[in-house]
Parts: structure tokens; C-alpha cells; sequence
């Protein structure tokens, strides 16, 4: 209960990233100004940031940029080395891409140019407190692009399941005697082929199915089928 209330009353750490050091030097002294929040460090864009971030048990990381492949870089490179650290990005255009690459990168905030002191240390407050901040117009674009994306992933799972269900008229014969529990040497009487040509072809279906069996294949391809009409009263034995 004690540990409880300390870290309750215990301030949020912040370590500040901007290439300008006046903006760095002028955020610090904004945010060590409320007792909630404890500026811990400050640096510009380089390979060590995410070493001093982690050493200096960093909450929240306030970022002013995500331009270049290098701001992406580092911002991954920070979610790998420190991943309990929540990351907030400041002075943004307002540019759906480049908000959707943020998101993407797993920001928790993304405040635009023209945000005020308040907002910013209010934004941080909120992401201390596991929320998610961005401007109000950015959230039907976020909306719109999951649904986007979510969309596009069912039509490719469409597109590999109908490829995996495109089988020859002669291998949806086949299969139908497999499934009615013929032989193999059955079904090669009954279609007029040798067993190694059956033979052949049900190891084909299986793989094309990526089923274990014949039995299984059968199973599988009467699930994946669109029209049942080859399988109408047969039984999977």
C-alpha cells in the first residue's frame, strides 16, 4: 500500500529530444515548473539517445520530429532498447501520412505546431496515464485507415484461400472417391488411371491444402469449397 502511494505521488520522468537547443532548454524549464513531471535529461537526434534514455529510468520521451529515416530509426531503435518508455511527438504538420507513420511506429502522442504550452503538459499528463493523444481531426483518419487495412487483409486471405481451393475438375473427382472411403487402387479402376497417377494427385491435393492426410484434405476442401455440389451427400470417412 505504501509502494502504492509513493509511486502515485512520485513525478512522471521526462528526457527531452530536439535538435534546437534553445527549444530543448525552454521545454525544461516549462515542464520543471509542475511538480507532476521531472525533467531527467535532454539531448539531440544521435545514436547514444536511447542509451541515456534508458539510464535515466525514463517514462515519457518528448520528440519534436519524424522526417527523416533517421528520426524512424531512432524512434525504433528507442521502442526496442526501451519499450516500457512512452513516446510523445511535438510541433507536427498536420499530415495524415506522416500521423499514421507515427501511430505505426508506436507513438502515444502526437501534438501539432500549434499546440499550446498547456496542451503539451496536459497531453503528457494523459499519456503518463496510459492514454493516447492526437488531434481531434486525425481521428477519423485513423478510424478510416484501419478500416482500410483491415479490408485490405481480408481480401488477400480471400485471394490465398481461393487459390487454395483451385482444384482441377479431375482433382475434385478424385477426392469426392477419397472422401466415399475408396482405395487407392478403387479409385484407379474407377477413373481408368494408374495408382500412381492417383497416387500422385491426392499427395498434390494434400500439400495444396496443407493437409496431413487424405481424410483431412477431404475435411479441409468441403470447408474451403464455395459450391458443394461435388460433395453433395458424401461423407468423410
Amino acid at each position: 500500500m505504501t509502494q502504492t502511494i509513493e509511486k502515485l505521488l512520485s513525478p512522471t520522468n521526462v528526457f527531452i529530444v530536439a535538435e534546437n537547443r534553445l527549444l530543448r532548454e525552454s521545454l525544461a524549464r516549462l515542464l520543471r515548473k509542475r511538480s507532476d513531471l521531472a525533467v531527467v535529461g535532454e539531448g539531440s537526434y544521435s545514436n547514444a539517445t536511447s542509451v541515456a534514455v534508458a539510464s535515466a529510468q525514463t517514462h515519457l520521451l518528448l520528440l519534436d520530429s519524424l522526417v527523416t529515416d533517421h528520426d524512424s530509426n531512432l524512434i525504433c531503435d528507442l521502442r526496442e532498447s526501451v519499450p516500457q518508455v512512452r513516446l510523445v511527438l511535438f510541433g507536427m504538420d498536420e499530415d495524415a501520412e506522416t500521423f499514421l507513420q507515427a501511430v505505426r511506429l508506436g507513438v502515444s502522442g502526437y501534438l501539432l505546431k500549434n499546440a499550446s504550452a498547456s496542451e503539451l503538459v496536459e497531453a503528457l499528463r494523459d499519456v503518463a496515464q496510459g492514454e493516447a493523444v492526437c488531434p481531434s481531426q486525425f481521428c477519423k483518419v485513423l478510424f478510416q485507415a484501419l478500416a482500410s487495412e483491415a479490408s485490405q487483409q481480408a481480401a488477400i486471405a480471400d485471394q490465398r484461400a481461393d487459390a487454395r481451393f483451385e482444384l482441377t475438375q479431375r482433382q475434385r473427382q478424385l477426392m469426392s472417391l477419397v472422401a466415399m472411403g475408396m482405395s487407392n487402387k478403387e479409385i484407379a479402376a474407377n477413373l481408368n488411371l494408374s495408382e500412381f497417377t492417383v497416387k500422385n494427385h491426392i499427395y498434390r491435393v494434400m500439400k495444396q491444402v496443407d493437409a496431413q492426410n487424405r481424410h483431412e484434405a477431404c475435411h479441409l476442401i468441403r470447408i474451403g469449397e464455395s459450391t458443394e455440389e461435388n460433395w453433395q451427400g458424401v461423407t468423410v470417412r
